[in-house]
């Protein structure tokens, strides 16, 4: 297999000294994989990961994901791979995206860290620590970010947000509700269920003015798509042993309680994890309303699977908003939204 000329020159490698061959990997539903071996200058071996695909949907997924990768990557290096960049094919229509090859060694133990170096959790910690930076043209924090990425095969509205509170109902839930009529028809229960939880539920439970006494929540990076599947023991280039990795991101500046919701719905990180996790990043007050939280931001991929394979999700999604709706319905500031 040739290696594409573009991606040749992206970096600066030499064709006779490089090879490409398929490779299994994830994300995108129609995306190809490819591990690239060459040589560097001083004849050292050195192996890169490719994605390709075709069409707008991969221009915009490998897009969003070489900005994904980067930012976890600048707050952590050690916990996921580096993106060296995306582009159009030179010699063949479709769109690449190219990042470090990460070696794995075995799926992800729910022990708390089957590999060496930092746990999971403490990596997570940090990553969920590192407040997110001021976007470009923007004087402070915000929810949000610079690219659209891909939850699954969803391309998320990320547009930035000053409110949490105002990101979540606008950009995440309103959107996938929109989504979601797209692919299975008007559906009068569903919105009704959402819009009770954007206006009464959201302001309450997650609102600016109610987190932390007042103060709200920082805004941080998180990998936005977090089930047990996207998460490993590998090694990256420049380690000597497998660590806890994480791949296949889909990031947002946001609350970092919000990882943990679709962490919560598909499970495989076992007690051990939340407890470490936990003694590093304190839940956000008011903590006794922790679960309730988590069960809010495990609302959209419910929401999300909905849009995308129909079925079960539903009933899941509605469980979840009748739930706090009854808890929390008719309490909310609704001025914030």
């Amino acid at each position: 297999m040739k290696l594409d000329s573009a991606v040749v020159t992206l970096l600066g490698l030499e064709s006779d000294t490089t090879s490409v061959s398929s490779h299994g990997g994830g994300g995108m539903s129609s995306a190809s994989t490819s591990k690239i071996a060459t040589k560097l200058a001083d004849g050292s071996p050195m192996e890169y990961f490719m994605k390709t695909g075709k069409g707008k949907d991969a221009e915009v997924m490998f897009t969003g994901e070489h900005a994904s990768l980067n930012a976890i990557h600048h707050a952590v290096p050690t916990l996921c791979p580096k993106s060296f960049g995306h582009g159009q094919l030179a010699d063949t229509s479709g769109s690449f995206l190219v990042t470090d090859f990460l070696d794995l060694s075995g799926r992800f133990s729910s022990r708390g860290s089957s590999g060496k170096g930092m746990t999971l959790a403490q990596k997570l910690a940090k990553l969920h620590t590192t407040p997110a930076p001021v976007p470009e043209g923007y004087d402070k924090p915000q929810f949000g970010f610079p690219a659209t990425t891909c939850c699954g095969d969803t391309p998320q509205d990320n547009t930035f947000t000053t409110s949490w509170a105002d990101f979540y109902a606008d950009h995440r839930l309103r959107f996938i509700l929109h989504r979601s009529q797209k692919s299975n028809g008007s559906d009068k229960e569903l919105s009704h269920l959402v819009e009770t939880t954007c206006i009464e539920v959201i302001p309450r439970l997650i609102g600016d003015k109610h987190l932390n006494g007042g103060k709200g929540v920082t805004s941080v990076v998180t990998h936005g798509d977090l089930w047990s599947g996207n998460a490993s023991v590998g090694k990256l280039p420049n380690m000597t042993e497998p660590e806890d990795v994480i791949y296949d991101s889909s990031a947002c500046y946001t609350h970092s309680e919000y990882e943990l919701g679709i962490m919560k719905m598909f499970g495989g990180f076992g007690g051990n994890f939340l407890t470490e996790y936990h003694k590093l990043v304190p839940k956000t007050e008011p903590a006794e309303e922790y679960n309730d939280r988590i069960a809010l931001y495990e609302l959209y991929h419910h929401l999300n699977h909905h849009a995308l394979f129909g079925g079960g999700y539903r009933s899941g999604a509605v469980s979840i908003m009748k739930s706090l709706i009854q808890k929390y319905g008719g309490a909310g500031d609704k001025s914030e939204l």
